[in-house]
Order: C-alpha cells, then structure tokens, then sequence
C-alpha cells in the first residue's frame, strides 16, 4: 500500500511537471530566438544613419566596430562592394537592394537579416547581420537544465511526503493486521494501540473492544463447563454408595472401576475449563504469532505444575502404552456385548508431544464411537504402528461403516451423532502437527487412522522393523 501511494504520487506529479515542463521549454527557445534576432535587427538599424552620411570602408568599418557581434555584420555598398564576409544568398540580397525591402528569415546554419539604407542619388546600400545556430539556442540548454532539477526535485519532494503520509496508515494497518493474527492464533491478551487516520484509530478502538468482549464470553463460557462438570458430582457421589452398597456382588468391582474413572474424566473436564484462555486446545500453547512455534505446556488434566500463563514444560506421553490401558478397559464391556475385540501394538518408541489424558481421550472417543453407532457383536480392532516420523492409531470395525468421511470430521455435521468425538481425535493430532483420516475398513465397517507426529526427540531414531506385541480379547459364549 505503501509503495502504491508513492507510485501514484509519483504518475501524479510527474504529469504535471510534464505539462508545464514541455511548453515552458518551447517557450524559453522561441524567447531566446527572438532576442537574438530582435537584437541583430538593432544592430543593422544602428548602423544605418552612419551610411547616409558617408560611405567610406574605413569609417564604416569603425563604426561597425564599436557595435555587439559586430564580426557578422556586412555591409553591400552600392558600387557592389562588401565589407566583410557575406553569408546572404545573392537572390535574397537582390531582392533586398531591387525592392527595398527588409528581410529576416532563416538560412541554412542560422538567421539572417537585411536591411536595405537609401543613399543620396537614390542609391540602395544592405546592412546585412547574420545570427548562427549556436547564438539563437544561447542558454536554451542550461534552463532546460535547471527546470529539469526543479521538477525532480518537485517530483521527489511529492513522493517522499506521500510516503511519509502513507507510512502512518501502512503502519497502523500493519499493526491492526498483526494483532488480529495474533489473537486468531489464540493470544486473547492481544490489543492494539489506535493510530493512524480517524478511521483506522476508530477500527483499533472496535478491535480492542472485540478482543475485550471475546475474552470475557470465553470466560463466562467455561465457567459454565466447569460448574456444569462440578455439578455432576452430586450423583456420582450416589454412585460412590451404591457401589459400596454392592460390596461383594461380582458386578461391584466393575461399578467402582467405571466410577472411578468418570470422577476422573469430571476432574479433567474441570480442569480444562478452567485452564488461562490462552492455552489452545487440547491443552497446549497455541502457535506464536510472530514465530509460528507451539510454546511448552502440558495438556489439560495433566498433574504437572501451572503457571499464570499455562504449564511449565511439555507434555510427553507413550502412546502405545495409554492404548493398551484403555483399551483393556473398553474389553469389559466388549465382553459383555459379545464384541470380538483385537489389539495390535508396536514395540518401538512411540512418544508424542501430548499428555496421557489427551492420548486416553482419543482412543475413547474413537472406541466409544464403535459402541454407540454399531450394534452389539460387532468386532472392532486397534492397531498402533510406528513410521519414521509419525505414530499411528487405527481403529477399525466391522459395522456399517461412516458414509460420508469428509462431513464426518465437522461438529454437528453426521446424522445421530454430535461429532465430538473425531473432532477431539483431530484436533489432537494437529496440535502435534499430524492429521486424521476416515476410510472403509476391509471388514465393511469404518476405518479411523489419527496420525501423531514423533515427539522431536525421537524423529531421527528407528527402532527395529517388524516387531510388535499382540494382544487380544474374545467374548464368552453365554
């Protein structure tokens, strides 16, 4: 924007100084022309009132003497003698002695000018004065010149205070654009200084405004998470005693299993929505505006130290091992459904940038969408595979499969479902800088794969090929 202005300043005044520039130059030839001409004129006429009185050479010459460029005059005497060199062509000259007239015109190499002097005895003397070329252009190109320097300056004076101009609204409009990047990026402690012209010093004003009333719905928002979260303790605390109620029932251990682990899910979810508004999802430092780096935090519901502007250092977490424990937990009730229920892991590294909750959360979400949406007996399997950069998790069924994968991955979007749960997957691969993909599983069903990229410690290693541990769980016939 910047240079545009001062381009177009520059266009600007240079058209203007073009139109003064081009017909002052004529101008000053043409003036330069006439008072070379003008001035050889009067030298012919000052010259005529000594050749009425005496036609003497010398006395002539004398008096020619004693005038300006007096080196080009020439005097045609009657008896056809000259006084100096002619540069008249004869016809012009004839014609100025035959008719008695005054002529100035141009000739070839400059401009001449004759004037006949009647003599007594009605003899015809020419006064002839010839003007070169280089006399009528005489300073021509030094005022070009000079108007030439007045216009750049002119035009460079122009330009530079159109950029100083456009540099304030440039600068603002940086600023405004830098600041709404940044709070894109998740920094809600983001505000501008309004400068600039009014209208841009009123879009600062509203912008910090915006941030201001984005800050406190957010805020507002998670409260209400959190004391919705908060309030489900009451019946889980009724569930805590009917479960002490059926000590000694085989079913009590699995009551108390699955009580445990909603009161945590329930402490997670508070904990997340009470996490500092900068902290992006799934619990880590959103991307710097200015670097584009992840800063370092733990992942919400992690038990690491917080600080006022998020966790100390970063998460770090083994993904096969968080498979393998939750997906022991989903086996019980794949038990009880008759879900044939198969797990395959690597045996190689498999850390991620992430915390144990938020590893966990996927893989729950991903198999509970096996419950919710296929029925009971169906089989599903769980595999962990480790690339050269990037860890895998594929889960797979053999239900009726997710028709349209594309519409699947937005909230809200799938008929019967919310689509919370892949959206958590995603979002949860992207922040370790992976992806998610949603396919037809060879067994008919869908088939999931989140890719987590290797956390930066472990991207240049590679463990050995091939090697992986099985383990697998298979219903009971009732």
């Amino acid at each position: 924007m910047r240079r545009s202005l001062a381009g177009v300043a520059l266009a600007v005044t240079s058209m203007v100084a073009l139109s003064f520039l081009i017909p002052l130059g004529a101008l000053v030839m043409s003036l330069v022309k006439e008072q070379s001409v003008t001035a050889a004129e009067q030298r012919a006429a000052a010259l005529a009132p000594v050749l009425t009185l005496t036609t003497d050479p010398s006395a002539l010459r004398e008096s020619a003497a004693g005038l300006d460029e007096a080196e080009h005059l020439v005097i045609h005497l009657p008896d056809a003698q000259s006084l100096g060199d002619s540069q008249a062509p004869v016809k012009l000259l004839e014609r100025a002695q035959q008719g008695r007239e005054s002529i100035s015109q141009k000739t070839p190499g400059g401009w001449i000018c004759l004037q006949p002097v009647v003599l007594p005895g009605d003899r015809v003397a020419v006064i002839e004065n010839f003007v070169p070329d280089e006399e009528l252009t005489r300073g021509v190109k030094a005022s070009w010149a000079v108007m030439l320097l007045l216009a750049i300056g002119l035009v460079g004076g122009s330009v530079l205070v159109a950029d100083r101009l456009g540099a304030k609204v440039v600068r603002s409009s940086k600023k405004l654009a830098q600041a709404s990047h940044t709070l894109g990026q998740g920094n809600l402690d983001t505000r501008v200084e309004p400068m600039g012209p009014k209208e841009l010093r009123d879009a600062g004003v509203a912008f910090n405004a915006m941030a201001h009333r984005m800050t406190e719905l957010l805020a507002i928002e998670r409260e209400l998470v959190a004391d919705l979260s908060h309030r489900l303790r009451t019946p889980l605390t009724a569930l805590h005693l009917a479960s002490e109620r059926m000590a000694g029932t085989p079913e009590s251990a699995r009551v108390e299993a699955a009580v445990h682990a909603l009161e945590s899910e329930l402490q997670a979810i508070i904990a997340a929505a009470r996490t500092p508004l900068a902290v992006g999802p799934m619990g880590h430092g959103m991307r710097s505006a200015e670097t584009g780096s992840i800063p370092q935090a733990t992942a919400t519901g992690s038990t690491g130290p917080t600080g006022p502007t998020g966790p100390s250092e970063c998460p770090r977490s083994e993904v096969a091992d968080v498979v393998r424990r939750r997906t022991a937990f989903w086996a019980v009730l794949a038990e009880q459904q008759d879900r044939a229920c198969s797990l395959d892991l690597t045996q190689e590294p498999t850390a991620v940038s992430l915390s144990d909750d938020d590893i966990a959360a996927v893989v729950d979400a991903l198999i509970g969408n096996v419950f919710s949406h296929t029925p009971p007996g169906t089989a599903f399997a769980v595999r962990v595979a480790r690339t050269a950069q990037a860890v895998e998790l594929v889960v797979e069924d053999s239900g009726p499969g997710i028709p349209e994968p594309d519409r699947a991955l937005s909230r809200g979007s799938s008929t019967g479902s919310s689509g919370l749960g892949l959206d958590i997957a995603r979002r949860a691969a992207a922040v370790t800088g992976g992806s998610m993909r949603i396919a037809h599983a060879p067994r008919g069903g869908a088939h999931i794969t989140v890719v987590f990229a290797l956390a930066p410690s472990l991207r240049s290693e590679r463990g050995p090929r091939g090697s992986r541990r099985r383990a697998g769980w298979w219903p009971r016939k009732r």
